[in-house]
């Protein structure tokens, strides 16, 4: 589940990162709880604009966004960033304190927010492959998302207190100042221990390259379409958070406490994630059902702990299905292209916030917060039945009999139901001590992958005979094997 950990250069960054998390889940919720209440009348409506602003940027500036992250040194581009991110988060800061901030502040706020993570998190969400080993990527994506998580445990709760204590304006400053963890780890990182993935040459159509990669892979279109219904309204917890805090006559600290409940279930799901061998798509499929189930249970929960304990479900669902779809994406997409369909992925993913939180926000205010859920169910189900009709018309999904028992059905395919994902050896540690930047397994091009699941399907369905064991030999006629040298 830790394997990845086992990098000096990975460790370092995984410690600042969670540091910085913990300061921008602060930073999160008071910047809509003061939208929502000091600086309007419980106007979720306003929340869904903040929000929409804060994401649009992403969407908009994909092309670009994706291409610095593949034709720059991703670590040179983080800490641009990430000064830039404490700067704005300072400056907002001061404004609260001083009594000075307005919703146009917050509005402007969001966006310049939104402008810098478009550049931001293409290059934070591929910069783990070059942290990493590539047998141990998907591990370090989960890890990445238990971080995250376990921050959004802690931040949340710690702001809604601060809130109460000091006043929404110190969450920001101090928030600036957690930007420090992150910016001492980029520093403190190896840079012969770093890999050096090839850059996208600076040739015409650089742009679409992504773009036209996405379109050739049926898989990946299927993902970014069960993504974007789950980002747009699935996703918009801030709205669920604190309309439904109001709605139980809660206030602050019981908000913030909604959320840091909420991330028990998505660091659990995070931590399940890290424990699988690979990303599946038929993972993604069964979460987005489980998360349509979930957020109708807390749709109907009477009381405020009852629907606390419910957002547990809400956060195991959503980011099984955000961890296994980030890993599956970077897992089994080409390395110069990496940062171009992350940035597609991120903009698919945080794009579709503009189109669905002001209409969940609408709703929330028209019908109530309850419809708001209801309406993040309907979405994760589509989702979900989209990937499914994907598996049953192109990979030729169906049930059938299990070949040793009766009762037991199984599920068979025309084809293999995952893209192709090659198998990548594993470093041995030692050469990777002693020459790191050697790469041990080439590049392997797309028309050479081999289909991953597919030998789990001829395992259910074929049974291959064993050839019988040879006679065997006298003991004195037969030499003891060499031990099997091990690989980390």
């Amino acid at each position: 589940m830790f394997r990845s950990l086992a990098h000096r250069n990975y460790r370092i960054w995984f410690i600042g990162a969670l540091v910085s998390n913990v300061g921008a889940w602060m930073q999160a919720t008071a910047q809509n709880w003061v939208v929502l209440t000091e600086l309007t009348d419980n106007d979720a409506f306003a929340v869904g604009i903040t929000m929409a602003l804060q994401f649009a940027p992403q969407l908009l500036l994909v092309p670009i966004t994706g291409l610095i992250a593949d034709r720059f040194d991703r670590r040179k581009i983080l800490m641009v960033t990430q000064t830039a991110l404490m700067l704005l988060g300072l400056a907002l800061g001061l404004l609260l304190v001083f009594g000075h901030a307005e919703l146009w502040h917050l509005y402007l706020f969001a966006l310049a927010l939104g402008l810098v993570n478009a550049i931001d998190n293409p290059a934070r969400q591929t910069f783990v492959s070059d942290l990493v080993s590539n047998s141990d990527m998907s591990n370090a994506v989960a890890l990445n998302s238990a971080s995250f998580n376990t921050a959004r445990m802690i931040g949340p709760a710690v702001a809604g207190f601060l809130i109460v204590l000091v006043g929404s304006g110190w969450v920001f400053i101090i928030n600036a100042f957690t930007f420090l963890a992150v910016l001492g780890a980029l520093a403190m990182l190896k840079s012969r221990q770093l890999k050096r993935t090839a850059r996208a040459p600076g040739a015409r159509g650089q742009f679409a390259a992504g773009f036209r990669y996405v379109a050739g892979r049926p898989d990946l279109v299927v993902v970014f379409v069960m993504v974007f219904l789950i980002g747009a309204f699935g996703m918009n917890f801030p709205i669920f958070s604190s309309t439904m805090a109001v709605e139980f006559g809660r206030g602050a600290g019981e908000y913030g406490l909604l959320s840091s409940i909420l991330a028990i279930g998505s660091l659990t799901g995070a931590l399940l994630a890290a424990r699988r061998e690979r990303a599946r798509i038929r993972v993604i499929i069964l979460a987005c059902a489980f998360l349509g189930f979930a957020t109708l249970t807390a749709a109907l929960m009477p009381t405020y702990w009852t629907f606390a304990a419910s957002t547990i479900l809400i956060g195991l669902g959503a980011v099984t299905i955000l961890t296994t779809a980030n890993g599956y994406v970077q897992t089994t997409t080409a390395p110069e292209l990496r940062g171009r369909v992350m940035a597609l992925y991120m903009a698919i993913l945080a794009g579709g916030t503009p189109i669905g939180a002001p209409i969940v926000g609408a709703v929330a205010d028209g019908m109530g917060p309850r419809w708001a859920l209801g309406l993040a169910a309907i979405a994760a189900v589509v989702a979900a039945l989209i990937g499914l009709g994907w598996l049953v018309i192109s990979r030729g999904m169906r049930l059938a009999r299990h070949p040793e028992y009766a009762w037991r059905p199984v599920v068979r395919f025309a084809d293999a139901p995952t893209a192709a994902i090659a198998s990548v050896a594993t470093v041995d540690r030692l050469e990777l001590e002693l020459e790191p930047e050697r790469e041990l397994v080439p590049t392997v091009p797309n028309d050479q992958l081999v289909p991953a699941d597919f030998s789990e399907q001829v395992a259910l369905t074929s049974p291959i005979p064993l050839p019988k064991p040879p006679h065997r030999e006298p003991a004195h006629a037969t030499a003891q094997a060499p031990a099997r040298p091990e690989f980390s």
